[in-house]
């Protein structure tokens, strides 16, 4: 079986070939707290880290807000255009979609292993940007569900 640093090896290297230095960049500091005996954090990266994630994410889409460069009046067509409804729906089906991965993550946690590879292979080959292991456990649970419904037929 390949040792946790070898595989973290492996990541920086395809983070470096498929230009993406996010993988890279977390597999180097995973790595750098491997090397260094404080493993003892991962428990707590792993449990809090996709929490600061989204965190630090939602602050930069807020900034917008704070710094005043979005008003009341960018608001309102939230409510009265095509667009502004069509975005309200997609951040709505989202979060429901986000939802329905939590519940395949805690039903077959294993899947995890999948999502993690497949997030590496969209970055990497498609250029993606790996912002939801929950929206891609969504996507999953959504394509699954249709598997089984027209699969049985």
């Amino acid at each position: 079986m390949m040792s946790g640093e070898v595989m973290l090896v492996i990541l920086i290297v395809i983070g470096l070939i498929g230009r993406s230095p996010i993988i890279a960049t977390a597999a180097s500091i995973l790595l750098v707290l491997k090397l260094t005996a404080l493993e003892r954090f991962f428990p707590t990266v792993e449990r809090r880290g996709l929490e600061l994630g989204l965190l630090f994410l939602t602050i930069s889409v807020l900034v917008p807000f704070a710094s005043e460069k979005i008003s009341w009046k960018d608001v309102t067509p939230l409510f009265t255009t095509v667009v502004g409804l069509t975005a309200l729906a997609g951040g709505a089906i989202a979060t429901w979609m986000n939802g329905k991965g939590l519940d395949l993550l805690r039903s077959e946690p294993h899947m995890i292993v999948g999502l993690v590879i497949g997030s590496i292979i969209g970055i990497v080959f498609f250029r993606g940007i790996p912002v939801g292991p929950l929206m891609a456990a969504g996507i999953t649970a959504f394509v699954l569900k249709l598997w089984e419904w027209f699969g049985s037929r």
